[in-house]
């Protein structure tokens, strides 16, 4: 297995034994998705869905309600799951929860950590050793500081946690805000250890926003795997080496960095070094992104809508990392607001695969915590 290969243990035994058709097989246009750089794709909404949904996967201790997560993962077994839980509502400002929870097959919480350290965790990795990475996306708000002052010296920074919880690493300085050019953080989207142990952050979340400007940070930060700045490559905009967001990360089995680009609605690819391979428009508006050792792509859609993008639904779409075929697509769940065309139901944000096939989907927005998607078998 490529060494720290996001997602990387989740077995394509389950997706096999539908039959439907190999991934990477032909497809019709519009429907697969053919994976061209840049150019516009027909909506993919209506290809087959292997999996159930089962939403409210996760018991909480103490009787803590889930708040938002965008932030998860699958631990190295391949069977425990980490989540980063926005302390039970949309913010961990003033919060005394633990936000980063360890749960196991059947959704018991087996470790937690991370207390008073976050404002808003979003992205997330777990190394090959075990180790866990949390961005902290914003620095508090005017309303949070008035109601916690203390909040101040928080956020915009990418932090390092022992599989116990134990603090090994912070990239960034808490409470500052950096120009796009050196150590400093701008909202950090996610994070990705390299197979070289190089660590990869995306920043700003605000790059998608109808305020953005070209001077928006919209970058991809590299640094040593002892925290030192490296370099750093993108800026905002929608050209193959820019960004809107940068929102979240997968390897593939060949080094490739897969970078899903909310802001511009596509998945980039780059080598380690940075250098741009292609565009993927065909996976549609992108939260989150994972490949399994297969090179099986797992490609989260949670803002799709008639506004933000025209045709398409909300969804987890799935196909090959090697041919950008697109076979599957999940639709959508219910949230407290009118479902089915424009996809104005909920799917989640951050998405991983564990071993066995099955897929969770972190949630956030009218739906919060996590969703669990099981493989079965389709009628032939």
């Amino acid at each position: 297995m490529t060494p720290n290969v996001r997602t990387g243990l989740a077995s394509f035994v389950a997706l096999a034994a539908l039959t439907l058709a190999p991934i990477g097989g032909a497809l019709a246009q519009g429907q697969g998705g053919a994976p061209a750089s840049g150019g516009a794709v027909a909506p993919i909404n209506g290809l087959p869905n292997p999996y159930e949904t089962l939403r409210d996967f996760g018991r909480l201790p103490d009787g803590r309600k889930w708040g938002s997560v965008s932030g998860i993962q699958v631990d190295n077994d391949g069977k425990h799951i980490w989540a980063a839980d926005r302390c039970g509502a949309n913010t961990c400002a003033g919060s005394t929860v633990n936000p980063i929870v360890k749960l196991d097959p059947d959704g018991n919480v087996v470790a937690q950590f991370g207390a008073g350290i976050f404002i808003w965790p979003h992205g997330m990795d777990i190394d090959s050793e075990g180790n866990v990475w949390v961005t902290d996306a914003r620095l508090a708000t005017k309303a949070e500081l008035e109601k916690f002052p203390n909040e101040a010296k928080k956020g915009n920074a990418v932090f390092k946690f022992s599989p116990q919880g134990k603090l090994l690493l912070t990239i960034g300085t808490p409470g500052t805000v950096g120009d796009g050019t050196g150590a400093l953080l701008n909202e950090p989207n996610d994070v990705i250890v390299g197979p070289n142990g190089d660590i990869y952050i995306g920043e700003s979340h605000s790059g998608q926003s109808g305020n953005a400007t070209p001077a928006t940070v919209a970058r991809i930060a590299v640094f040593s795997k002892d925290g030192k700045y490296l370099r750093s490559w993108g800026k905002w905009g929608a050209g193959p080496s820019e960004f809107k967001t940068p929102h979240a990360f997968a390897w593939d089995s060949q080094g490739r960095l897969f970078i899903a680009d909310r802001g511009n609605m596509s998945l980039k690819i780059f080598d380690a070094g940075g250098k741009f391979i292609a565009e993927w428009k065909q996976f549609s508006r992108i939260s989150g992104v994972a490949i399994d050792k297969n090179d099986v792509i797992y490609a989260i859609d949670s803002e799709s809508s008639p506004t933000a993008n025209p045709g398409w639904y909300k969804g987890l779409r799935i196909g090959s990392a090697k041919t950008g075929v697109v076979q599957y697509f999940i639709p959508h769940h219910d949230a407290e607001r009118p479902t089915g065309g424009g996809g104005l139901g909920a799917m989640g944000e951050g998405v991983a695969v564990d071993a066995a096939g099955n897929v969770y989907g972190g949630e956030v927005g009218s739906v919060v915590g996590i969703t669990k998607f099981v493989p079965r078998l389709l009628p032939r």
